[in-house]
């Protein structure tokens, strides 16, 4: 297993030292953590689960049966030719990157690797929380950082694994809870998060930015993606359901100031910023993978958001924003 993992991993539970034991990592209260195709998979069974990935992994005979399933839809576990999209990606790709992504179901032709808006790293440590199969890994990757990913789903992170060997990247990949990150505090210069926070209760979303707040550096940095109440797809969606109470892992729409005082609380100093419109997950860089219709919502999208940096108040009606928040300095 990587080193990095036995200095910087911690148990999620009380956050103490961890021993390596065969395939196992283990701490002083015996809490036992495996060790699957060299991915340590640190979830909690204790927890109420935010998405039912995480029951299923934590299920030991499912688990090891994904595990074959992939490696023999991977031929073997040897890796996909370079030219080819990675089976996992073809078949998630609607659920890892939102709806307008339906016709690209089995049809990808590229990886769908979007543009991270940030400065170009310097190997500045960067936390991908949600990660899937890696596409904001790979980004972050590409672009100077030394990323690691998390999600709860042993099989997207088996497919994040075997995408960034494609791409010629290696960011680490473990399988764990963002509300119980399972490393040391003040690990990270940046935490990441796209389309996650926005599936969570309320109360989780608290819970998870406690623990962001923990693992960040001091002045350490934050970027993660939320819903806006006032877009107006996200106002479609809200009629469209009659405006009931969210279910199991569906969107819940938050006001613009309740996520600056939420964020700006428990991390630091926030503002927020423009994603897009019309939809959430929508990015210019994919455009040339879609539909003509779906081309001109992402040429509009981007157009409205350029034109936001100067009218500051149209963030108030973007569906998709981005939360930017500094960590507060420890004295």
């Amino acid at each position: 297993m990587d080193q990095w993992f036995t200095e910087n991993l911690v148990c999620p539970r009380d956050y103490s030292e961890l021993q390596l034991s065969a395939d196992k990592l283990i701490c002083s209260d015996d809490h036992v953590y495996p060790i699957i195709d060299g991915i340590p998979v640190m979830l909690l069974n204790e927890v109420e689960p935010t998405h039912p990935s995480i029951e299923t992994t934590l299920e030991k005979g499912r688990l090891v049966a994904w595990l074959d399933s992939v490696l023999a839809s991977e031929q073997g576990g040897a890796g996909i030719e370079s030219r080819e999209i990675n089976p996992y990606v073809q078949r998630s790709i609607v659920n890892s990157c939102g709806n307008l992504y339906l016709p690209l179901h089995n049809k990808l032709t590229r990886y769908p690797i979007p543009v991270l808006r940030l400065p170009r790293g310097t190997g500045e440590s960067f936390l991908d929380i949600g990660c899937n199969w890696g596409r904001w890994s790979v980004a972050a990757a590409h672009k100077g950082y030394s990323v690691v990913g998390i999600d709860p789903a042993i099989e997207a992170i088996i497919a994040a694994k075997k995408v960034s060997e494609q791409l010629g990247v290696s960011p680490r990949f473990v399988v764990a809870d963002a509300r119980h990150l399972p490393f040391r505090s003040h690990s990270f210069d940046i935490v990441f998060s796209y389309g996650v926070l926005q599936h969570f209760s309320k109360p989780n979303v608290a819970v998870t930015l406690s623990a962001i707040a923990r693992v960040l550096k001091p002045e350490g940095t934050s970027l993660i993606q939320m819903p806006n109440v006032y877009g107006v797809r996200c106002i479609l969606q809200q009629l469209r359901k009659r405006l009931r109470e969210e279910r199991q892992f569906e969107v819940r729409w938050w006001k613009p100031s309740e996520i600056k005082e939420t964020f700006s609380k428990t991390i630091g100093e926030t503002a927020l910023s423009v994603d897009g419109y019309f939809g959430l997950g929508v990015q210019k860089s994919d455009a040339d993978l879609l539909p003509f219709r779906y081309r001109m919502i992402v040429s509009l999208s981007e157009f409205l958001r350029r034109m936001s940096t100067k009218a500051r108040w149209m963030h108030h009606f973007a569906d998709s924003l981005y939360v930017t928040s500094r960590r507060n300095a420890i004295s």
